[in-house]
């Protein structure tokens, strides 16, 4: 992550059509992007490339690409002016607050967790699967099964006693 991060120059000069207020945010999925990447092995550099410069030729088209994602989205697009805009309310448009503090509310209670369930949950996201993340830790794929639905009874537990404290 170290090394991606190391080319943030390259990433905000390909990310420099878009208005500052939303920058930041653009150059954030862009290295989220990047990671997941990385983590999937998509990132396979030409052996003739010097490191730096396949990294920087790399980081450049993931950052051209969410650059493209940002324009093509609708609320970049087009600005739908209303006759009445101090008028009657149509609801809540936008972030929805509840599912923000209820995804709070769930990274805190795994934060609380032990880190070997921390890292089983965690695993559910990754790109293998769980006998392939069994294999890799030798352990037998019965064995994860039964941790993960460990972890899962834990971060229930861990969930409802917060909430009751609340």
């Amino acid at each position: 992550m170290q090394a991606l991060l190391a080319e943030r120059g390259i990433v905000r000069a390909t990310l420099a059509g878009i208005p500052r207020r939303d920058r930041d945010d653009v150059e954030a999925e862009v290295f989220i992007a990047a990671w997941k990447a990385v983590r999937r092995g998509k990132y396979r550099p030409d052996p003739k490339d010097k490191p730096r410069d396949a990294m920087r030729k790399w980081l450049h088209g993931i950052a051209w690409r969410q650059a493209s994602k940002y324009f093509a989205a609708a609320y970049t697009r087009r600005i739908v002016l209303d006759p009445q805009p101090l008028g009657r309310l149509r609801g809540i448009v936008g972030v929805n607050v509840d599912a923000q503090l209820e995804a709070r509310d769930l990274l805190r209670a795994i934060g609380r967790l032990k880190p070997e369930h921390q890292a089983i949950l965690l695993a559910v996201d990754s790109p293998e699967s769980m006998v392939e993340y069994a294999r890799c830790r030798g352990m037998n794929p019965n064995s994860a099964a039964t941790r993960l639905k460990i972890a899962r009874e834990a971060l229930s537990l861990s969930l409802r006693r917060w909430r009751r404290c609340r």
